[in-house]
C-alpha cells in the first residue's frame, strides 16, 4: 500500500512531525547510538516518542519504534494504535515493522530507506503482506536528505573513533 504524498499541506505536516523524529534521533546520536528517531501522532498530537538505545540499555529491543509504540499505547490505553501515524527517520527493521503491524498503525512515514536491513520495501515489505490481517500505507523519503546525512555523519565519526582507538591501543602495547 505504498503511497506518495498528495498535497503540499500533507507534505508540510509530514515534514513537521519528521523534524520531531529527527530531534529524537539526535538524542541517540549524543549517546553514540545509531541516530534513529520516531514519533507517533494521534489527532494532531505526538503521543509517543523514542530513539535508539540498544547499546545504552543493553537490549536488542531498544529500538526507537518499540519505545514509541509502548509510550503511545500507554497514552491511548490500548495496544491498538489504529488512528495513528508513525514517523521514523530510518526504514524499520523486521522486528519494528512487525511491531507496527501488530499495533495496527495504519500510516507509516519514513525518512530514509535502509537497503541493508529495511523491511518496508528495501529487503522485504512486512508492512504490506496481504496474508496478514493488517497492512500499512507507507510514505517514503520525507526529509530524506536530513535523515540520511545524519546517519552518514554518525558512521563516518564512528569509523574515525574506532580507528583512533585502535591506534591508541597499538601505541599502548609498544
Amino acid at each position: 500500500m505504498e503511497e506518495t504524498t498528495n498535497s503540499i499541506e500533507e507534505l508540510n505536516l509530514h515534514k513537521k512531525y519528521m523534524r520531531q523524529a529527527i530531534t529524537q534521533a539526535k538524542k541517540a546520536y549524543k549517546l553514540r547510538e545509531v541516530p534513529i528517531g520516531c514519533v507517533i501522532v494521534h489527532d494532531g498530537k505526538v503521543i509517543g516518542r523514542g530513539y535508539n538505545r540498544r547499546n545504552t540499555d543493553k537490549t536488542s529491543l531498544g529500538h526507537a519504534e518499540i519505545t514509541a509504540i509502548k509510550k503511545a499505547s500507554k497514552v491511548i490505553g490500548d495496544w491498538r494504535l489504529e488512528d495513528c501515524t508513525i514517523y521514523i527517520t530510518l526504514e524499520p527493521c523486521q522486528m519494528c515493522a512487525g511491531a507496527i503491524v501488530q499495533a495496527r498503525i495504519p500510516n507509516v512515514v519514513i525518512g530514509s530507506m535502509n537497503p541493508k536491513a529495511g523491511c518496508a520495501g528495501s529487503i522485504i515489505n512486512i508492512l504490506d503482506i496481504s496474508a496478514f490481517n493488517h497492512q500499512c500505507k507507507i510514505t517514503k523519503g520525507v526529509l530524506n536528505e536530513e535523515c540520511s546525512n545524519m546517519l552518514t555523519e554518525f558512521f563516518k565519526e564512528l569509523r574515525e573513533y574506532k580507528k583512533a582507538m585502535k591506534k591508541t591501543d597499538i601505541q599502548k602495547s609498544n
